[in-house]
This record gives C-alpha cells, sequence and structure tokens, in this order.
C-alpha cells in the first residue's frame, strides 16, 4: 500500500487529490494539510510514501517545507505539484530534495503514475518541462566537475545519461541491452558515487556539474 500525505491551500482541490488517489486499492491518503508548516507536520508525523505538496502555499512554501522534510531524515519522498512547469521554483524544489513534480493540468492518470512512480523509488519529471528547466537553469553554469572526478565507469555515464535523459530503469535496461537488476546495480552505484539519495537529484547534479550537458542527455 502506498501512503500519501496532501498537502495544497485549496480544500476543493485536496478533496479531488484524495479522489482521484483512493480510487485504486493500492494507494491510501493518510492525512491531509493546508499549510506548509501542517505538511510538515503530517510528514514527519506519518511518514507516508509520498508526500503530494502543493508549491504555494501559506505558512512556509513547497519549497520549505521539502527543505525541511528531508533535512529531517525520513524516508518519505516529495513530488511537487505546480500550475506552470517553468517557474523557477521548480528547479529550487528539485534542489531542496524533491524527487519530481506534475503539473496540476495534467490528468488524473498521471497524477497516479506519478505516485507510483514517486514511491518506487524512480523520478517523475516530464522531459519536456526537463529540457526547459536545464536550459534556463544549467546551461549557464559553470562545470566544475567531470565524470572521471566521481570515479564513474563509462557504463555509468551511459546510464547517468539516460536517467537524465527521463528513461525508466525497464528502458534503460531495454537500450543497453541488459537486465534490469544490472541497471539498479549501476543506479545505485552512481547515487553513492555522486553522494546523493535518488535519481532526480543525481540529475540534478549532473547537469550542474558539467557531468551531463544539455543535449547529451
Amino acid at each position: 500500500m502506498i501512503r500519501v500525505v496532501i498537502a495544497d491551500d485549496q480544500d476543493v482541490v485536496r478533496a479531488g487529490l484524495r479522489l482521484i488517489l483512493e480510487v485504486h486499492d493500492d494507494i491510501c491518503v493518510v492525512a491531509e494539510a493546508n499549510d506548509g508548516l501542517v505538511a510538515v507536520d503530517q510528514v514527519l508525523t506519518h511518514q507516508p510514501d509520498v508526500a503530494l505538496l502543493d508549491i504555494r502555499m501559506p505558512g512556509i512554501d513547497g519549497i520549505e517545507a521539502t527543505r525541511q522534510i528531508t533535512a529531517a531524515g525520513v524516508k518519505s519522498r516529495v513530488l511537487i505539484l505546480t500550475m506552470y512547469g517553468l517557474e523557477g521554483n521548480v528547479y529550487d524544489a528539485l534542489r531542496a530534495g524533491a524527487s519530481g513534480f506534475l503539473l496540476k493540468t495534467d490528468s488524473p492518470q498521471q497524477l497516479v503514475d506519478g505516485v507510483r512512480v514517486i514511491a518506487s523509488g524512480d523520478q517523475m519529471l516530464a522531459p519536456a518541462v526537463t529540457r526547459a528547466l536545464v536550459e534556463r537553469f544549467v546551461s549557464g553554469a559553470h562545470p566544475d566537475a567531470t565524470a572521471e572526478s566521481f570515479d564513474l565507469t563509462d557504463r555509468e555515464l551511459d546510464v547517468l545519461r539516460l536517467v537524465a535523459k527521463g528513461q525508466s530503469n525497464a528502458e534503460i535496461a531495454s537500450e543497453l541491452l541488459v537486465s534490469e537488476g544490472t541497471v539498479k546495480t549501476h543506479v545505485a552505484r552512481i547515487l553513492a558515487k555522486l553522494g546523493v539519495r535518488d535519481r532526480t537529484q543525481a540529475v540534478v547534479l549532473a547537469y550542474e556539474r558539467g557531468i551531463v550537458r544539455p543535449g547529451q542527455a
């Protein structure tokens, strides 16, 4: 069972999200919050698999809530909801520890899929929005690291580039003609070498530090 906390300042939105999610037998909403401070408290109390946070909330916003949840060291993974896929604070949310984001204009099925993907330990980054974020916030960065400085092998670099492209373990396995278990092993080693906790953070770091550049992924 995937346990979810929903945080949004609009009652109607929260009710709609709960209705969409709880239609499915494998998802259970364990708590709701109408502002960022309550959201952090509910996540720390219930420690759900997924915290579904609106990026704009009273009290503290979704970015600061994400930062506090990440700093607390709980295993809950954050999925950000936003109205605007290209706003700068989406990138800030990823850096704060969010594992992905969805647009409020996405379909109900995309929401359900996103919760399942995040709960499984994968990332949820729409390719079009990812490219826009990379171009806007990362392409102007000054790389100060290389794959070699993190001791990444050629195959690990191949896997990282495909992760940055938004591919799942199954898709990477198919492209590289290896088993999904082998891909999982490579991903685990990449995370350890980069010193990050999940795939999304690996993608952000890879672009920021120039290990992967726009056009390579």
